[in-house]
């Protein structure tokens, strides 16, 4: 009898949390929003107003802007974002500031005007990832900020989304510069803002413009503008100035703003230029491209090295300065590539566009180990790639039959270098090329058919 009772109670017991189930389910889920769809869609359907935080029906909603802001800073930084919604941070390779505050940006003389009733505070920025290096900084125009209540010239021009401000000038031209202190910096700094920003381009380089427009459009749905050429006011209700960087060639998910690594940025990479393959196994019969340089660092027994290739069984394509200029079609015809050689170089650069799986063979000329491994080594493992070194030996450098085996060029490149950074570069950067020596190639082409599964 008493167990009786006990399921009778059991049962109803049942039967009332059904009920009540039931109720919540009719309250939340058939009216007309849904508390986190709403939530959720106000992020993801913004359309870039400044829409300041209120509260409704109780539950406080986070101003979208502010959102994506608080994501370029943390600890101190955050709580000066938040305290007094401007916010500069400084390390070793670059300076962001960001302002969630209505900004006035005068093109023509370079100048950002934040609205605050506080005593005013001058900032200057060169907005560029490479702070380190004052050559490149020399090419670099500085944006000054004036915090507080200085007076602001009219606005021409009024804008729904933020601005990020950033440099085309520095080292940009050169492969690897324009994806390690440009491109890479940018999807750092604006994919989380899914294309809702403007950006405003100093030291503008319109075929810098036209080469990565593919990136620049997926990045942000608004036409470039062109700092010198528009010379106008702009109003904005943030901006950022400058760029996060993380490393040479890589993402770091636990660095600002969080969450995004190498993978991603591959993945961007294959949305913007629409490149089928994603893995290496997708392809048939292994290809090889081939990095020719015609100047500094050129193989001087290419044809030789081509033919030892098709020998192995590779399909080679020979990439040729003119060749690779046009990125748009040039990165269809990489991610085509199982397998990448190339001599230390800008071209190296080109690896981010290969598949997954795929096999970077970087060759190291005469006294460039470290710059080989520190540029491209260890970041091609982040791309998920495959990486060989092939270091060439002493006689395989045209400096060797230049300087005997006992100059210190050959026996000590240390010493070049201890004479400084111009003296290292124009022996061993702009100084040498290369020849092969075949049989020890073959070696590594080898080893990566191997990682290819042939």
């Amino acid at each position: 009898m008493g167990k009786e009772s006990s399921r009778s109670v059991l049962g109803a017991t049942s039967v009332v949390l059904l009920l009540v189930i039931f109720m919540l389910y009719a309250a939340y889920f058939t009216s007309d929003v849904c508390p986190f769809d709403s939530w959720k869609d106000h992020l993801s359907n913004w359309n870039g107003s400044p829409h300041r935080r209120e509260v409704d029906k109780g539950v406080e909603v986070v101003d979208p802007l502010e959102f994506t802001m608080r994501r370029l800073v943390r600890g101190e930084d955050r709580v000066q974002l938040e305290t007094t919604g401007f916010s500069c941070h400084s390390d070793l390779h670059s300076e962001v500031c960001v302002t969630k505050k209505p900004v006035t940006i005068d093109n023509n003389a370079l100048i950002a005007y934040l609205q605050s009733s506080q005593v005013q505070v001058s900032h200057t920025v060169r907005p560029y990832a490479r702070k380190e290096d004052e050559m490149a900084m020399e090419q670099v125009s500085p944006v000054q900020i004036f915090d507080g209540n200085a007076s602001s010239p009219a606005c021409q021009f009024t804008h729904d989304v933020p601005a990020v401000v950033f440099s085309s000038g520095g080292f940009t031209g050169n492969l690897f510069h324009d994806f390690n202190e440009v491109i890479i910096p940018l999807f750092i700094t604006c994919y989380h803002f899914k294309s809702h920003l403007q950006f405003v381009i100093t030291d503008f380089k319109p075929w810098w413009v036209r080469k990565y427009n593919q990136i620049l459009t997926h990045l942000s749905k608004f036409e470039v503008i062109n700092a010198a050429k528009d010379g106008g006011v702009h109003c904005f209700p943030g901006a950022i100035i400058g760029l996060k960087y993380n490393d040479n060639l890589a993402l770091s998910p636990t660095e600002i703003p969080g969450g995004y690594s190498m993978f991603d940025f591959k993945h961007f990479l294959r949305e913007t230029y629409n490149l089928k393959i994603k893995n290496v196994s997708d392809i048939e019969k292994p290809k090889l491209l081939l990095i020719s340089r015609p100047k500094t660092r050129k193989f001087m027994n290419e044809d030789e090295m081509v033919n030892m290739m098709e020998e192995l069984g590779f399909e080679v394509v020979v990439a040729t300065p003119n060749r690779m200029s046009n990125l748009d079609n040039f990165a269809e015809v990489l991610n085509s590539c199982s397998v990448m050689v190339g001599a230390h170089g800008a071209g190296v650069t080109n690896a981010v566009f290969l598949p997954a799986g795929a096999v970077l063979v970087q060759v190291v000329p005469l006294g460039l180990d470290w710059a080989s491994t520190a540029y491209f080594g260890g970041p091609a493992k982040e791309m998920g790639m495959h990486y060989l070194e092939y270091k060439i030996e002493p006689k395989e450098s045209s400096l060797f039959k230049e300087y005997g085996p006992d100059h210190p060029v050959i026996s000590d490149p240390m010493s070049i270098f201890m004479k400084g950074y111009n003296a290292a570069r124009a022996t061993y950067v702009d100084g040498q090329n290369l020849m092969i020596n075949l049989v020890r190639f073959r070696d590594t082409l080898e080893k990566a058919m191997k990682f290819l599964g042939h």
